[in-house]
């Protein structure tokens, strides 16, 4: 929990490192202070000649001596006996050392400052995420997320900055100011009573005019916040912004929150500089009394020279500090302000407990039925949702929620899933309310799906085996490294749990597996049940992978891609594939791969698309190939600007045009008319553009003309020039094209291939592809390939996956892991009814065969479904209208033969 005050929640985690810098603080003011006194000593004693009045005058440097009352002194040391000249430079080298003393002081007590402050940033960013994965379903229709994210991430940042500084500044400013001024009033009280009245009238006028902006402050802070929740619903909301033509809405409101925040801005930039420049008045005073008064006081001998230069040595030090401490006071109440903010955002009531969150590596099954008890259901509009409802479900039933949108079927769902709370009633597992029990039990026990369940980012395999990352990882009995002590040392000071998270969480004893061995068998069935075989496949297929990860499949994929051929031309099907040859031009694959015959690597150099264009055109150039490129690529552009300027954007034979998009068509024709128009208009620019429309070009697709067999010729024979001329800083980064070996920056699909299907069969790719998987198959490679299209990345949100691969990955990921209950809402709803009820017989069966029948509760889109299932719950207007077995309410004449006539 969080203390109202940030400077008690500072004081009660960091107690004892706050007392620790404390002292160290108190005993860096000797130094400081010696540092002070010293120019005073070697300005009256070796220079002006104080102590040393003949020419072999000498005095005792450095003598240590134990002062005892009524006896005479111990000497430690009896000291070094120098003359002027030495004790000048002995003087000025413990000065040096003093400098040296107190600059490590500095650095040390700011490293712990550093250190302390990040410990409870992190404690704080902890103890928020930590209140938000506590916080109610119904909270979150309230949040935004990229408002939390926000104050998570940016506006908890001063906090920790200063953290280090609660109680050191003040003290180490404090007592530096302090030291200068005791120094001065030491050297001379009048000198020392003007400081002290300068430093008064800082002390009272500055802080007051930084009042202002604090509040300035807390504006800026909250129109900021805004700022970023509306630009989080822009981008959740782009398309409801197209589809109403209100993106220039959305601009004048983004304009207007952008406005303000620049008046906020700007009147703290105002403010900010007047207060600085009264400060600098302020501070500039005292040199200008201290050159005049002090000056006047040396000349008519009240004050000595070494006790004017100390004097001004030592203000010279006090401005920083003082400035630094009413800088320390307005940034305190600057970061109370925004503590006070971010912890009022988070402070929700009826919290789940935090010992329902706490680790159990072994959970109890949920045997006991499930049961609603008088559930009502009432959002923030007071809508009610569900209505009195009472129900049963059994371990071990099938039970098929039926009703359209609104009538309740969907939140009766939800709350057996937890996803949602009761606003009256309660749903119990036995005599036990469901939400009292440890999510360890429920939310191994429960498994969820629903139509809009989002995936994580990350690989297609993190998403399915989530549900199976309940609890950290028992101890292997190894010594950790000191590094990895380390952190977890961190981490318990700074409050966070000491888990691994790049250790193997994933619970292999809850599919009765004893390690990773047989998981991708188990996820590859499920993915299976649910019909994404054929999905997977492709995404295996067009993976990239490298040969080092995978050495078994590399070398069996290369046999496969001669088999492969063989195989094909036992069939009369070799013009299926054009495959690349060393000596050959492919006309399937466009200019550019056929100039390179190979692959940039990702680390490439030449990714660069600047250094790529430079080195290109310099070796076509000496080939003779440039000037060729740019007018085939000029006269690709005037074809298709001649053919498609006139379609619409949205026309099919775009499609075929890949090197050349409708926004780009305006673009080549100005190019056009500067090449038309004579010699001196084009720039280097323009013909790299032309030359860039070549280099994808492809004359079986799109057949302009353009390539006949003399340019073919000279294509390949660049190729051996190209792989002679690359430097060797770059041949790393160019893989070249090698029948014999796996080519790590191709694909699968392309590997096997190696070469391209001729685009002469309608069919080629389809027969292509059932060859291939057929070939994989029989060589016992299949499953593997499989296993690589599980380390598929699905992005943001699963957003490189469609929204049915979506929603089969969401289920697919509820039954990898085996429960008591299974609640599927709506989760198919992206999919064709023949596909849904394909996938939903085929879910039972699995469950159904299961070591233990677990029961399973289906809102349903399609009531006809419903025959699948051992009971029916129909609801209707947020009450449950109807329940009983299909047949039973198939004659009943209710509301459910009426959806099923329907």
């Amino acid at each position: 929990m969080f203390d109202a005050s940030l400077s008690r929640y500072i004081w009660e985690h960091t107690r004892r490192q706050q007392l620790w810098i404390l002292g160290v603080v108190a005993a860096s003011m000797i130094p400081y202070y010696m540092a002070f006194s010293l120019p005073k000593t070697i300005v009256n004693g070796p220079i002006q000649g104080d102590g040393f009045e003949t020419a072999d005058a000498t005095q005792t440097f450095l003598r240590i001596a134990l002062p005892l009352p009524g006896t005479s002194d111990i000497v430690l040391f009896p000291g070094l006996t120098l003359d002027r000249v030495h004790m000048l430079f002995a003087l000025s080298g413990v000065f040096l050392l003093l400098v040296v003393v107190n600059g490590l002081f500095k650095f040390y007590i700011n490293a712990y400052k550093g250190k302390l402050g990040e410990r409870l940033l992190r404690r704080i960013r902890y103890a928020l995420v930590d209140h938000v994965l506590r916080f109610p379903p119904a909270t979150f229709k309230l949040l935004k997320s990229p408002e939390i994210a926000s104050m998570i991430k940016d506006e908890v940042e001063p906090m920790g900055g200063f953290t280090g500084d609660a109680f050191v500044s003040p003290a180490l400013l404090g007592g530096q100011a302090i030291t200068a001024l005791v120094f001065i009033f030491v050297q001379n009280v009048m000198l020392g009573g003007i400081t002290a009245a300068l430093i008064g009238a800082q002390i009272l006028i500055i802080p007051r005019m930084r009042r202002r902006l604090l509040v300035l402050g807390r504006e800026r802070q909250l129109t900021a916040r805004q700022l970023s929740g509306r630009v989080g619903e822009i981008v959740e909301n782009i398309g409801t912004i197209h589809a109403n033509d209100t993106s220039n809405f959305e601009r004048a409101d983004i304009s207007a929150r952008l406005g303000r925040i620049f008046t906020i801005r700007y009147d703290i930039y105002q403010w900010k500089f007047l207060v600085k420049f009264i400060n600098n008045f302020l501070a500039s005073l005292a040199p200008f009394i201290f050159y005049s008064l002090g000056g006047y006081l040396a000349l008519t001998g009240y004050l000595d020279i070494g006790q004017l230069v100390a004097v001004i040595g030592a203000y010279s030090n006090l401005p920083g500090p003082l400035k630094e401490l009413i800088d320390w006071d307005q940034n305190r109440q600057d970061v109370e302000i925004k503590y006070q903010q971010v912890i009022g955002q988070f402070a929700v009531d009826n919290m789940i407990a935090s010992d329902l969150h706490a680790v159990h590596r072994v959970a109890d099954p949920l045997g006991a039925p499930l049961a609603a008890i008088g559930v009502r259901v009432v959002d923030d509009g007071g809508v009610v949702s569900l209505d009195h409802t009472d129900f049963t479900l059994n371990p071990g039933e099938a039970l098929a929620v039926i009703g359209p949108a609104g009538s309740g079927s969907e939140t009766f769902a939800d709350l057996f899933a937890r996803q949602i709370w009761p606003s009256s009633g309660r749903i119990v597992a036995g005599q036990t309310s469901l939400l009292s029990l440890p999510e360890a039990v429920t939310g191994r026990s429960i498994s969820y799906a629903g139509g809009d369940s989002p995936l994580l980012s990350g690989s297609l395999i993190d998403n399915l085996t989530y549900g199976l990352r309940n609890s950290p990882p028992d101890p292997d009995g190894s010594t950790p490294s000191p590094a990895r002590r380390w952190q977890l040392n961190e981490a318990r000071i700074s409050g966070n749990p000491d888990f691994d998270r790049d250790a193997d969480w994933i619970d292999y004893a809850a599919l009765d597996l004893d390690g990773p061995k047989g998981l991708s068998h188990h996820l590859l069935g499920v993915l299976d049940c649910v019909d994404m075989t054929r999905d997977l496949q492709d995404l295996a297929l067009y993976s990239t992978v490298a040969e080092v990860d995978h050495p078994d499949l590399a070398t069996q994929i290369v046999a496969i891609r001669g088999q492969l051929r063989a195989e094909l031309e036992q069939g009369g099907l070799a013009e299926l594939i054009v495959p690349f040859a060393p000596d050959t031009y492919n006309t399937e694959a466009t200019v550019l791969e056929n100039l390179l015959f190979g692959r940039l690597r990702p680390s490439s150099a030449l990714t660069d698309p600047a250094e790529r264009t430079a080195f290109f055109r310099r070796l076509l150039e000496q080939a003779g190939l440039y000037e060729k490129l740019c007018a085939i690529g000029t006269e690709i552009a005037r074809n298709v600007i001649g053919l498609f300027a006139d379609l619409p954007a949205d026309h099919p034979f775009f499609r075929q045009m890949t090197f050349m998009s409708p926004d780009d068509i305006p673009t080549y024709q100005a190019l056009l008319q500067k090449f038309d128009k004579p010699a001196g208009t084009v720039t280097d620019a323009d013909r790299a553009m032309m030359v860039s429309l070549a280099f994808e070009y492809i004359e079986p697709r799109h057949r302009f003309g353009l390539l006949d067999d003399a340019l073919m010729v000279e294509v390949v024979a660049f190729r051996q020039f190209f792989h002679d001329s690359i430097p060797d800083r770059l041949k790393p980064g160019i893989e070249i094209y090698d029948p014999a070996h796996f080519t790590d920056t191709a694909t699968l699909m392309d590997n096997i291939l190696f070469g391209r299907v001729s685009q002469k069969y309608r069919d080629g790719a389809d027969q292509i592809r059932s060859a291939i998987l057929d070939l994989l198959r029989r060589q016992g490679a299949f499953e593997e390939v499989l296993t690589i299209g599980l380390g598929f990345d699905v992005g943001t949100g699963g957003r490189r996956l469609s929204a049915a691969q979506r929603q089969k990955v969401a289920l697919a990921r509820a039954l990898v892991r085996p429960s008591d209950y299974y609640v599927f809402n709506r989760p198919l709803t992206a999919l064709d009814n023949r596909s849904q009820d394909l996938i939903l017989t085929r879910v039972l069966d699995r469950l159904r065969t299961a070591r233990r029948t677990p029961a399973v509760l289906w809102t349903l889109s399609n009531p006809q479904m419903a025959r699948h299932f051992d009971r029916i719950a129909v609801f209707s207007d947020g009450k449950l209208a109807e329940v009983g077995t299909p047949d039973e309410l198939a004659e009943s004449n209710g509301i459910f033969s009426d959806m099923i006539a329907s």
